[in-house]
């Protein structure tokens, strides 16, 4: 799974799409044809889901009042095969990109070569407001927002009560990652991390580096020759000691070089678990096990949940941040139209809706208000608390050379050192962004 987690599960409610909205795997559907009424066809490029973007298109196209029709073309579930599609689709000037899910590490790839149409600025204003401020700078590039935020994503502390009380934390103060792993340790149990080769492993190193007051890219507007990286530094220091410690004493269990948000999930329902930062989808993902007889009631009533680990204890934590933006192809012959359907899709009514049936938080803080996804999300303050000091992965066009760059020089966590890690891992990077070694 990518970052984000488009984790799916059952909502509570069977999503009914109109019979005419179909999901269109690995097709084109072309942009300039029209409906049965004359209207325009608007193709949206989404993300695998449980049903939740097609029931909003259905719902957008019958508010357009015959304005446009938007259908959907499915992107594959990985995350680096999804960029792959759209940034050669817009490279090669594909009319049907009327609206796109970006994931927000790739907005700058996709606006620095003009492949994104501007977000008018009446258009930014209405869907920027009440926006979480995580959200809000993931849709930006060079102080502009170039895309619009749909919905937010981001971890947040899972706990087990039981393991916190043994432990003597307090859980309703903040808590440090060196505070869990003294009190796992001290109960026999493993911490709930994703130490996998994959785009977790970034998230985690950046979320690190963030809380304890640094940057992986201190210049992201910068040339590939001219950038400046930050991973060598304290905070990088820091965070590899946390890294370290975790994989070599063995406090992230067995399968921690492989573990990723799933399995880590599994791993904290399990008898060892004890604490785990983890993206929302763990709750219901646990309430449709223990409804379906596979886990216990008495794990549900265990689970509690608080903001992701402070590095330091003086200074606020920056969880991770996830979620997908909307964008509109600079070469899209709707371009007016496709940014109407996209205030439509992102009304804080319909993030509500998409929150509690599948899953996905809405990056506007009036969604949060929502009866329904109170209800399915009982966690939805620390959530949006959550998002409100979450901090976007580096924002840059080279996002995709400094990810993996990280995944391939902080993995396996066992061999991770604070000494010589953060200063190989940036001069890797540097020379990887110089043309002078390949990924």
């Amino acid at each position: 799974m990518p970052t984000d987690v488009r984790q799916k599960f059952r909502p509570r409610n069977r999503i009914r799409v109109a019979a005419g909205l179909t999901l269109a795997v690995g097709a084109t559907l072309l942009s300039g044809c029209s409906s049965s009424e004359g209207s325009p066809t608007l193709t949206w490029y989404i993300n695998p889901d449980d049903g939740g973007q097609a029931e909003l298109a259905s719902r957008c196209s019958d508010a357009s009042g015959g304005a446009y029709t938007i259908e959907t073309s499915l992107l594959p579930t990985d995350a680096a095969a999804q960029r792959e599609q759209l940034a050669r689709r817009l490279a090669a000037n594909d009319k049907t990109m009327d609206i796109m899910s970006l994931d927000p590490p790739n907005v700058p790839e996709y606006a620095e070569p003009g492949y994104l149409a501007p977000v008018p600025d009446d258009v930014a204003e209405r869907t920027t407001a009440n926006v979480v401020e995580g959200a809000l700078a993931g849709a930006q590039w060079k102080d502009k927002v170039v895309a619009v935020p749909f919905w937010a994503n981001t971890q947040i502390l899972w706990y087990r009560k039981s393991v916190a009380e043994a432990a003597g934390l307090d859980m309703t103060q903040p808590v440090t990652w060196d505070q869990l792993m003294e009190a796992a340790e001290s109960q026999d149990k493993f911490l709930g991390v994703q130490g996998a080769r994959a785009e977790s492993m970034t998230v985690w190193v950046n979320a690190l580096i963030e809380s304890a007051g640094g940057h992986i890219v201190e210049n992201p507007d910068a040339s590939a020759d001219e950038i400046k990286l930050g991973i060598d530094t304290e905070a990088g220091k820091a965070a590899a000691e946390i890294v370290s410690t975790i994989g070599k004493e063995g406090l992230g269990g067995p399968g921690l070089p492989t573990q990723t948000e799933n399995t880590s999930m599994v791993q904290f329902q399990g008898d060892e678990g004890s604490f785990m930062v983890n993206y929302p989808f763990v709750w219901p993902a646990t309430n449709a096990a223990v409804e379906a007889g596979t886990l216990p009631q008495s794990l549900i009533d265990d689970i509690g949940w608080a903001l992701y680990p402070r590095v330091d204890a003086d200074t606020d934590t920056a969880p991770p941040l996830g979620g997908i933006n909307l964008g509109v192809g600079a070469k899209s012959e709707h371009i007016d139209l496709a940014y109407q359907a996209i205030e439509c899709i992102v009304s804080p009514e319909n993030q509500a809706y998409y929150f509690a049936t599948n899953g996905n938080p809405p990056s506007n803080t009036d969604a949060y208000n929502d009866p329904e996804a109170v209800s399915t999300f009982p966690m939805a303050g620390t959530i949006r608390e959550s998002l409100e000091l979450s901090k976007p992965r580096p924002q840059t066009p080279y996002y995709n050379e400094i990810s993996t760059g990280i995944q391939q020089t902080w993995t396996p966590p066992s061999d991770v050192s604070p000494e010589t890690t953060p200063a190989s891992s940036q001069e890797f990077i540097l020379e990887v962004l110089r043309g002078e070694k390949l990924l």
